[in-house]
């Protein structure tokens, strides 16, 4: 499932917008994404916001030649 990035409260977080694909749901609930610009910060439900990308976007990504 792809996502996009509304906020997240750390320092060494992705820009807003940044987008990603879940990988899975860890021990403690925090939502492991594989982040497009290679970061590997956990999502932390109630604390980060994360959007569910339509899947019209996912379509795109799956076929972009860059």
């Amino acid at each position: 499932m792809r996502v996009s990035l509304l906020k997240m409260n750390d320092f060494q977080a992705p820009p807003i917008g940044t987008e990603g694909t879940i990988l899975g749901v860890d021990d403690i609930g925090s939502v492991m994404v594989a982040w497009d610009n290679g970061c590997g910060l956990n999502v932390v439900l109630d604390e980060d916001r994360i959007e569910i990308l339509p899947d019209e976007i996912i379509i795109k990504h799956a076929f972009r030649s860059d």
